[in-house]
């Protein structure tokens, strides 16, 4: 391969890489402008921590779990190749990833994702949940559970060779997440006053949905490194249409949730609009690069349609997603997943069945391991700080500290 071109997709790559790690900024942005003001150091703490265990989790264990070399005879279920990383030999080379990156960057990139699945659940359990709970669990689940399932397909396992297919993870990513989200919000309960005595749900707004909206569009920007690195080359026919398909995605996903949820409520829902473009970011990842645009705009479309009901069904199940996470990755990913089998270059009734047994083995796993480590958790140390503690604010009894301090009274 033509240097010039290795160090072309290496930049590309490395690009990508820095805006999958800006998306941070915008799950920040996004879950502190849609819930309480007197939570905001606890979000972003949680936030903080996410990124930095999990990059270091991934460089202890979880990238080695995640590609652990399976061989022809392996179950393709679980192996580790060993603790820490160490480029192999050619590692540096056009030899390595058919010249699309070098080692250190694929640790990267690839680190980059993995912290994802715990922000998904940070915004689910947000203002009731123990810290030290929620940290304990992050190291369990970023560490253990999303590398081994990620093993699956993107490690070469036995989701691979059946031909389950999830290009940038709307399920390996979202997914994962967004079933560990549903099990926490589920074993946590719903947030003081979120439900009335006649059971039905009031609104608890966010205190800065400016910041919301700033977070959505951090979070359309980054998905172009997301989807676009996951071409793992800067193949100029192929990034550009996974560029154009996410796009137009997101864009329908949101004009989706507006019109729905307009004709249902009769009112111009800005969270609605927002969390349509991501469920429509959600819902294109699994078969980016291989939908056309007409299809790309479908599936976002629908996706912006499943925003809307799914926040129903959510509040109807008398449970308490703040910033609608599992309707966004859960909802949404399986949907893109699922699209793959119906819509683009794969559709067919074998292709779906294919990604149904996927979407349906990987859900099975996610739950009984959110279940066994949520469970524990709540059985020795407890999930729910006290009915005080949350009225009064995790900033103040988990922090000590006020996010927006009054300058002027000092």
């Amino acid at each position: 391969m033509d240097a010039g071109l290795f160090t072309a997709n290496n930049i590309w790559m490395m690009v990508c890489t820095a805006l999958v790690f800006f998306m941070h900024t915008g799950f920040a942005y996004l879950e502190i402008g849609l819930t309480r003001q007197k939570n905001t150091i606890n979000i972003l703490f949680k936030n903080i921590f996410i990124i930095t265990g999990g990059l270091l989790l991934y460089y202890a264990f979880g990238f080695n779990l995640m590609y652990p070399g399976f061989e022809a005879e392996d179950a393709g279920f679980l192996k580790f190749a060993g603790f820490g990383i160490g480029a192999p030999e050619g590692g540096m080379t056009p030899d390595y990833a058919d010249g699309g990156y070098t080692w250190w960057t694929d640790f990267l990139f690839q680190g980059m994702f993995a912290a994802t699945a715990a922000t998904i659940v940070s915004g689910a359990v947000a203002e009731r949940i123990k810290i030290g709970a929620f940290m304990i669990f992050t190291v369990c689940y970023v560490g253990l559970v999303y590398p081994i399932v990620g093993a699956w397909k993107w490690g070469g396992g036995f989701l691979d060779s059946w031909g389950f297919y999830d290009f940038a993870g709307s399920t390996l990513v979202h997914s994962v997440g967004g079933w560990a989200a549903l099990v926490g919000i589920a074993l946590l309960g719903a947030r003081v006053g979120k439900f009335g005595e006649d059971g039905k749900p009031k609104a608890i707004p966010g205190h800065s949905i400016p910041k919301a909206t700033a977070g959505v569009l951090i979070l359309w920007l980054g998905w172009f490194g997301f989807n676009g690195g996951s071409v793992l080359s800067a193949d100029p026919a192929l990034t550009s249409l996974v560029l154009v398909t996410t796009c137009l995605a997101a864009a329908a996903g949101g004009f989706g949730a507006f019109v729905l949820s307009t004709l249902m409520y009769k009112n111009l829902d800005l969270t609605m609009f927002l969390n349509g473009i991501l469920g429509g970011l959600v819902g294109i990842t699994a078969g980016a690069d291989l939908m056309s645009p007409n299809e790309a705009v479908i599936i976002g479309f629908l996706a912006g349609l499943l925003i809307v009901g799914g926040v129903a069904l959510i509040d109807k199940l008398k449970l308490d997603d703040p910033v609608g996470a599992v309707t966004v990755h859960l909802i949404c990913g399986i949907w893109g997943t699922l699209a793959v089998g119906i819509f683009g270059d794969k559709a067919g009734l074998s292709q779906f069945l294919t990604q149904l047994y996927g979407v349906l083995i990987i859900g099975a796993f996610c739950i009984i391991s959110s279940l066994i480590i949520f469970g524990a958790l709540k059985a020795v140390m407890g999930l729910r700080v006290s009915k005080e503690e949350e009225v009064e604010g995790l900033d103040l009894h988990e922090h000590g500290m006020d996010a927006y301090p009054d300058f002027m009274n000092e």
